[in-house]
């Protein structure tokens, strides 16, 4: 049965600046519609995007709350990578096909969801 995923990024402004800025992506008709709960380990993690019949576009990648590790995202292991927050989600669009990234951790992550769209 095909997914069909709507992603979109809203961000309110308030204070001296006062706008609303919405960021769509494109409708992906091809969805994995998967949300997987891993654990990361301490070092490197190397996440593969779902397959069999769906195209992943974007991976949403969710810490748990409590989480004090870093979270570094990497395209492979030795690049030097993007520090993502410890407790904020980060949505990372892909190209396709994309068939890897490393997130790196200075410790174990248990509990991090990572939602395919």
């Amino acid at each position: 049965m095909a997914v069909r995923a709507v992603r979109s990024t809203t961000i309110a402004l308030q204070g001296d600046v006062a706008a609303t800025v919405n960021a769509n992506a494109a409708d992906n008709l091809a969805s994995p519609g998967k949300v997987d709960l891993v654990t990361l380990a301490s070092g490197d993690t190397t996440i593969t995007p779902p397959a069999g019949g769906s195209t992943p576009v974007a991976c949403t990648i969710i810490p748990p709350a409590g989480n004090v590790q870093t979270i570094t995202l990497k395209g492979i292991t030795t690049d030097t990578g993007v520090v993502l927050h410890k407790t904020d989600p980060t949505s990372i669009a892909l190209n396709s096909p994309t068939t890897t990234f490393v997130l790196t951790c200075s410790g174990a992550v248990t509990g991090c969801r990572l939602v395919w769209t």
